[in-house]
């Protein structure tokens, strides 16, 4: 009635016109009232929650979180002109002259949400970021250390304006190739002594912490894509020609114009070492490359050529190597696609868990194993998985000089005495030798020794290896004397979805199965739908990557069947699930975020960490975090970081200072790219 008396007042010529606007007010507010919320339109859909608080099972504070939209083929959402590397952009330095950009890199935004051409798109998809074009960088970041205004922690300080400045290093230190932890000059020149390594070991800088950006070489480009990195890189990436001339005769490295050029050869695999690998399997069958054997341990590894034609095999090989005078070894592992981290066998432990590899090699690695009571020896027993092999190929295994024979002997009485069983002894066609030992499935060996030499060590709750001095007693196998329960893991790849009691030896955390199931199942599912859908990431250019916060290593099981590896890092203050992603055929080490990692500059083409920057930003600032996560990143390549909107938005401009281009996805992710750019480059 109100409306047909309102109506009354209107001329015949108006009334038309009244009725059609109160009838589309009527529909639309229907309309509104009826349709579904977002959550429910299709490209929402994600059956798991991807995101929610249970993502994680093992993170300290994962928030509630709503699922992020997924779906494919769309256009991106609206990007500010230049902001990820359109013609218009000025926010970051191009690839270097002569140096080809990925597919995809030149003018696509770092981020795209697609959605199904039918639907509209959903509000606030992405938020885009463009990158600071100051020369002087001036960015505020507020907030506490540790706290913002919602709690969520990551304060880089209050008010505090970002200038970066490229690190100052110590004499015979190569800016380019700066590793705070392994380059503290000052720390090592204080050293009492060298004689066990100690100068090769970690001396991390304390505070301030490094703050600063490592220099790019001069001429530096973008990586070749493997596999053709595996044999030839550019040299101006690693412009270290030490090692063509040091190692000439063994067929290490070569300089070949503008590149370096790998042959395959060794100190003991000078014909080549796909005829090594092969010869190996032929003096032992039952090692069985790929599928009774998955995860090894190359020491002294020199270029990795070992590890990297392993790959081959399905085997998945952590190549180390001190940084030392065989100048940059682990650097041109790295830059050629190969599994390496710098790492010395001195006075500390290594950063694996025990029983964690299935073989562990050493082709002339210049270990003395017998040294300081045999305490290398006993470290590598520690970390050799019950019933793996050491496979030792060596001077003394074949020559009989004074020196040889009398290296011989003591490994002969010291593998006898940790009760490791010599296999086989054999020389190839070239003369070298190579003897093979097993590590006993079972206690009774130790406990019928008649000399408990070296001793058995006692049971310890907690034997985190992360800055632990080296054992002088024998760890022994968590097993009965009968060996039960101590079964090898099935055969690879059935492996990396394992069912298994899933205790962690290195603490009394329990992880059930379901847990693990679950992190897995998370992973297949965030990764084929979100990170190959929704990100512009050129997948085919990445080869090295790291996940800072792994878990049970979900994340990489997620990617085994793309061309590239993943170095599972999980932090030394958080569950160890470290002995469990060993077990399912994975790689992986213990660090501490709050320090420098044990590899070169530029050595990681996607970096990855979930819900960790939180409570890591109470014990150091999300400045040092960043600088460390600069280092580390190749130019032109992504980092991602899953975690709350608050800590997002803190690392969000830290990152733009760094001339970064960036986008939050969803309030729940942040992908940033790092650039070309240095402090006091042109162009930016």
């Amino acid at each position: 009635m109100a409306i047909s008396s309102a109506l009354s007042f209107l001329s015949d010529r108006k009334r038309p016109i009244a009725i059609a606007v109160i009838l589309f007010i009527l529909l639309s507010s229907l309309f509104l009232l009826l349709s579904p919320a977002p959550s429910a339109l299709p490209f929402f859909y994600s059956p798991t929650a991807r995101f929610s608080s249970s993502f994680s099972p093992i993170a300290a504070s994962a928030p509630p979180q709503t699922p992020i939209p997924v779906s494919a083929d769309a256009s991106p959402p609206q990007t500010p002109v230049g902001a990820f590397g359109g013609s218009g952009s000025n926010s970051a330095d191009p690839p270097p002259a002569d140096t080809a950009a990925p597919h995809g890199d030149a003018t696509a935004a770092a981020v795209h949400l697609h959605q199904p051409d039918h639907s509209p798109p959903p509000p606030a998809a992405a938020e885009v970021s463009a990158s600071v074009d100051k020369k002087e960088i001036a960015t505020v970041v507020s907030g506490e250390r540790g706290g913002d205004e919602g709690g969520e922690g990551g304060g880089a300080g209050a008010e505090e304006v970002l200038s970066w400045d490229l690190c100052e290093v110590g004499k015979r230190v190569e800016p380019a190739d700066y590793i705070p932890c392994l380059d503290n000059v000052k720390a090592v020149k204080a050293l009492k002594s060298t004689r066990h390594m100690e100068h090769r070991e970690r001396h991390c800088p304390t505070e301030p912490r490094p703050r600063c950006l490592v220099p790019l070489p001069a001429g530096y480009r973008l990586p070749l894509p493997w596999p053709r990195s595996r044999d030839m890189i550019w040299y101006n990436n690693v412009p270290h020609p030490k090692l063509v001339e040091y190692k000439k005769d063994q067929n290490w490295v070569r300089k070949s114009g503008n590149y370096f050029v790998f042959p395959g050869g060794g100190t003991q695999f000078k014909a080549g070492v796909t005829r090594y690998i092969r010869f190996i399997e032929q003096i032992m069958p039952q090692i069985n490359w790929g599928t009774h054997t998955r995860t090894v341990l190359d020491v002294g590894c020199g270029v990795a050529s070992f590890g990297g034609y392993l790959l081959d095999r399905n085997v998945i090989t952590m190549s180390f190597a001190p940084k030392d005078e065989h100048e940059a070894q682990i650097q041109f592992a790295l830059e050629r696609g190969i599994p390496a981290l710098l790492a010395a066998i001195g006075t500390q432990k290594l950063p694996f868990p025990d029983n964690a590899f299935d073989v562990i090699h050493c082709a002339r690695c210049r270990v003395h194993w017998y040294a300081d009571g045999g305490k290398p020896l006993l470290e590598l027993n520690r970390v050799l998985r019950p019933g793996g092999y050491y496979i030792w190929s060596a001077t003394p295994v074949y020559r009989r000089g004074k020196r040889d024979e009398e290296d011989w002997n003591a490994m002969v009485t010291l593998t006898k005495s940790i009760c490791w069983r010599t296999v086989v002894k054999s020389k190839d066609v070239n003369k070298i030798g190579v003897v093979i030992y097993q590590k006993p499935v079972s206690n009774s060996c130790y406990i019928e020794r008649k000399n408990n030499e070296p001793p058995l060590c006692t049971a310890r709750d907690d034997h985190s290896p992360w800055y632990t001095p080296l054992d002088s007693c024998l760890l022994l196998p968590v097993v009965s004397s009968s060996g039960e329960g101590n079964g090898w893991p099935i055969s690879w790849p059935e492996r990396l979805n394992m069912r298994y009691p899933s205790r962690s030896d290195n603490s009394s955390t329990q992880f059930s199965q379901e847990k693990i199931d679950s992190d897995t199942k998370q992973w297949s599912g965030l990764v084929s739908e979100v990170y190959f859908s929704g990100f512009a990431i050129d997948w085919s250019s990445i080869r090295n990557v790291m996940d800072m916060n792994a878990g049970f290593g979900g994340f990489a099981a997620s990617l085994i069947d793309r061309p590239l590896w993943v170095m599972n890092v999980v932090p030394f203050d958080q569950p160890d699930t470290l002995p469990i992603i060993f077990n399912r055929g994975l790689i992986g080490v213990y660090h501490d975020w709050c320090e420098s990692f044990n590899t070169y500059p530029r050595t990681y083409d996607l970096l990855q960490m979930s819900y960790l920057l939180q409570s890591l930003t109470n014990r150091c600032d999300i400045i040092e975090v960043a600088a460390e996560i600069d280092r580390i990143l190749r130019p032109g390549r992504w980092f991602v970081l899953h975690d709350t909107i608050g800590v997002i938005r803190k690392m969000d401009q830290v990152l733009r200072s760094l001339h970064y281009k960036t986008a939050i996805v969803k309030q729940q992710l942040l992908v940033a790219r790092k650039s070309f750019w240095r402090p006091g480059s042109t162009g930016s």
